[in-house]
């Protein structure tokens, strides 16, 4: 048996990997989003520049998707996880002190921003991965790879993007974002 990968096998694997990473991406800011307007826990400034890094990758995979793969379109991937690693890592850094407590409540056991710093190390693990599938690809390279799903996927992501922008500027207003936010600060009652 022949263990070789073809390229038009190897397209087909980049094509479902990039389109599987958005939907991820974007499934992390849809339960980030849900977490903060329905149960309604306040993202503190690292939460929003995790967030910001999570939409940075996720337009990375979304340019992967709509364009075509692209080194490029990886690099930008990559190094927003990065970024958003070093802020998760940043923070879970700063809750492991004896006596500081936690941000925000726990899923399945960990904190949201410690679900952000594995997301993120898997993040640039996957593309790493998926940069040596990619060298099969050669002539099997589509033109478009994420067809009807891609884009309603990437429209999906949009919409999310622009929430966020959104609940930050509610939140936080023109200037800086408090450290513990309790509500957002431009829905207040005026004193």
């Amino acid at each position: 048996m022949n263990a070789t990968l073809t390229p038009s096998t190897a397209a087909l694997i980049v094509r479902w990997f990039n389109l599987t990473a958005l939907a991820g991406i974007t499934l992390v800011l849809l339960v980030a989003l849900f977490d903060q307007l329905v149960l309604g826990e306040l993202p503190c400034p690292l939460c929003m520049l995790q967030r910001v890094a999570f939409i940075m990758v996720g337009i990375g995979f979304l340019l992967n998707v709509q364009c075509g793969a692209s080194p490029l379109h990886y690099g930008i991937a990559i190094l927003s996880a990065l970024a958003g690693a070093f802020s998760s890592g940043r923070q879970i850094l700063l809750h492991i002190v004896p006596g500081t407590g936690a941000y925000g409540s726990a899923l399945f056991g960990l904190h949201f921003y410690t679900w952000a710093f594995i997301a993120f190390m898997l993040t640039v693990l996957g593309v790493g991965l998926i940069l040596l599938v990619e060298a099969r690809v050669g002539e099997a390279r589509p033109t478009t790879v994420g067809g009807r799903v891609g884009r309603w996927i990437g429209v999906l992501l949009t919409v999310v993007v622009l929430v966020n922008i959104a609940a930050t500027f509610l939140e936080c207003g023109l200037g800086p974002c408090p450290d513990n936010p309790t509500d957002y600060l431009l829905l207040k009652g005026k004193p």
